[in-house]
């Protein structure tokens, strides 16, 4: 498993989805997962510290379990499959550890909520994953491939959604962001 960050929350200008993107924490390789409009909402409102006259459901969730005593102890991004991704949320409650299946933005939402810790699979990061140059640009096609494990052509077609937005994407957002 990797540690990542959230980098932020684009929107597509093709389509106008909402796309969170990870990036691993220790390396230029980022994660782009398209989220739904309520989910991107909601890790928004948290990351930007905008306070809300009603607890949001993830807040609901985290409150919850305060209250029953479970401790969130870190959120996994630990699949994809046909072009979904999957994510388990990594509790303690009575010194058992209990991982629940989860959507990744509900995942990503609670995880900021609660303060932890983001991982990915390495094979989540093999199969989508985008790697970047020493200046910030993707890698070229044959590099990409070369820096992570090669997919086989019927996972480069069922990827090609995900291919044509990173194609698309302005990184120099990334750096105006920081500054």
């Amino acid at each position: 498993m990797i540690e990542m960050s959230i980098e932020g929350i684009r929107v597509s200008l093709m389509n106008y989805q909402r796309v969170v993107i990870l990036k691993e924490k220790n390396a230029d390789r980022y994660l782009p997962i398209w989220i739904g409009p309520a989910e991107a909402d909601a890790i928004t409102v948290r990351l930007q510290d905008v306070s809300v006259a009603r607890p949001l459901t993830h807040d609901l969730l985290r409150d919850v379990m305060e209250k029953l005593g479970a401790q969130v102890d870190c959120v996994v991004v630990n699949d994809l499959a046909e072009d979904t991704f999957f994510a388990r949320i990594i509790l303690s409650f009575n010194g058992e550890r209990i991982e629940v299946d989860s959507r990744p933005s509900d995942a990503i939402a609670l995880a900021v909520r609660v303060q932890v810790p983001i991982f990915a699979e390495d094979a989540v990061l093999d199969k989508a994953g985008v790697a970047l140059d020493k200046e910030g640009q993707p890698l070229d096609a044959t590099s990409q491939q070369e820096a992570i494990s090669k997919p086989n052509e019927e996972e480069l077609e069922r990827m090609s959604a995900f291919r044509d937005f990173i194609e698309g994407l302005d990184l120099d957002d990334f750096d105006k962001r920081k500054s």
